[in-house]
């Protein structure tokens, strides 16, 4: 016989999966919303490509450049895309600008490999590619993999060209070989930080030297070089006025036999992205003026004046504050930053089951369990973290549960074991509250992440309730 239950297990907090909620109508809802986030994902392959897909989005939607329009109200909707690599967006609301607004931040850039200034050279009759990566990669995940080449050249003539190959299943892919096991023991012996050097990571782009060049150098370089010509109109000097950027070329896949999870390059953070985007898009008039921003450079420390570190988001808000008070007040600016309410929308570590050792299961967030909160990040002693406060955690807490968004809180792996930083210290820098929220993720940082259908969609909801509170 069942024995009743105890009042005291009404004090406990349950944890358990959220997709135990969802009723036949959500789930169809879930799937449908993740078909549009795949799409999404198979545009946005770059920060570049990202900025250029929000901007487009936004533009669909109503927005309009902010330097475009002479004076802002309640219900305006405006944007400002910097440099194509990081992009602003704001609905205006009905409370005066100083009393802060609703903010929310994520990141356009995602690990990657970059092609040096000078990349291309020949060797042993194949031509390659030099590259240097592009954040905190696990190098020999990027060996014996299809990849594609995205970027943009600026050629001698002052034109700019974009470059995309091996996207399209009729393009060629290109590839950076590993060692086979019969004459690797020595590098299966070395430790695995060290087996594959970053000076190591070079692609194979050509083997076919040119027609009747027998006494010329390098010819099968020379017959890449004249494909390049022929294709986009570069020379080999045309390299160092580039940024071409190297990704996996498969596409985002659905995951399981269930189809309940999402398997791609870059949702690390593309799916905040995502999630914050259609957010922002969905709202009509809010209380609190609502802001979204899509910063580049968090992979290597937000630096550059695309980062978070640099003014640019500052210098938005100060346009917004001009457009908006009859004149324009830096005591306004600093009240308005110091008011507002942030999220910082970055993805977490989910408790991965085949390596569990490395996270707490007790703090770790899992798959499938919905938005994650994360009081803090940082590493050994909580360095370089924003630790949200007691009481800002309660106030987002509150505003999930009332609007019945499945959530859960987590850290990034136990203590001692390693650590991360995100934007959130940079947001904090101007006074204002932040906490980490984002969307749990298996294998980060790997060629291929891999996100619960549930947890991406929670994230837009949660999302959306904390831009209209």
């Amino acid at each position: 016989m069942k024995q009743p239950k105890h009042p005291a297990e009404n004090l406990a907090y349950k944890k358990e999966s959220a997709w135990y909620q969802m009723d036949n109508g959500l789930m169809s809802h879930i799937f449908s919303f993740n078909e549009q986030y795949k799409t999404f994902l198979n545009m946005a392959k770059t920060e570049r490509e990202t900025s250029l897909q929000v901007v487009s989005m936004a533009r669909e939607n109503g927005f309009t450049p902010i330097n475009e329009i002479d004076k802002i109200q309640p219900g305006s909707r405006v944007m400002l895309n910097y440099r194509n690599k990081a992009v602003m967006m704001a609905v205006v609301g009905t409370n005066p600008i100083d009393q802060g607004c609703s903010i929310i931040g994520s990141h356009s850039d995602s690990p990657r490999l970059d092609l040096k200034p000078n990349p291309l050279y020949e060797k042993e009759d194949l031509a390659l590619l030099k590259t240097h990566y592009y954040g905190g990669i696990k190098k020999y995940q990027w060996l014996g993999i299809p990849l594609a080449l995205h970027g943009v050249v600026c050629l001698k003539n002052g034109s700019t060209i974009s470059v995309v190959v091996g996207e399209e299943s009729s393009d060629p892919v290109f590839t950076i070989t590993d060692l086979l096991p019969h004459l690797a023991e020595k590098q299966m012996n070395k430790k695995m930080l060290e087996a594959v050097t970053g000076e190591g990571l070079n692609i194979i782009i050509g083997g076919i030297p040119l027609q009747h060049s027998e006494e010329i150098k390098n010819p099968v370089k020379l017959a890449i070089l004249e494909k390049l010509y022929q294709q986009f109109g570069m020379t080999e000097e045309d390299f160092i006025s580039a940024e071409f950027e190297v990704v996996p070329a498969w596409p985002a896949r659905d995951v399981g036999l269930d189809r309940s999870m999402i398997g791609s390059y870059g949702q690390d953070d593309r799916v905040c992205v995502y999630t914050s985007l259609r957010a922002i898009m969905d709202i009509n008039v809010p209380k609190h003026t609502a802001v979204t921003i899509f910063m580049d450079k968090e992979e290597i420390g937000s630096s550059g004046n695309t980062g978070m570190a640099a003014r640019t988001f500052e210098n938005f808000m100060a346009e917004l504050v001009a457009k908006i008070l009859p004149a324009y007040s830096e005591l306004a600016l600093r009240r308005c930053l110091a008011n507002s309410k942030a999220l910082s929308a970055d993805v977490n570590a989910a408790l991965d089951p085949n390596y569990e050792e490395v996270l707490e299961k007790m703090n770790a967030c899992k798959l499938g369990r919905g938005v994650v909160i994360t009081k803090y990040t940082g590493s050994r002693g909580k360095v370089h973290a924003n630790d949200a406060h007691a009481e800002f955690m309660g106030y987002i807490r509150s505003i999930f549960s009332q609007n019945n968004i499945p959530w859960q809180t987590g850290e990034l792996g136990k203590v001692d074991e390693g650590g991360g930083g995100t934007i959130a210290y940079l947001m904090a820098v101007y006074g204002m509250d932040v906490v980490d929220c984002g969307v749990p993720i298996l294998g980060m940082h790997s060629p291929f992440e891999v996100a619960s259908k549930l947890d991406v969609y929670t994230a837009y909801q949660a999302y959306k309730a904390f831009l209209t509170n």
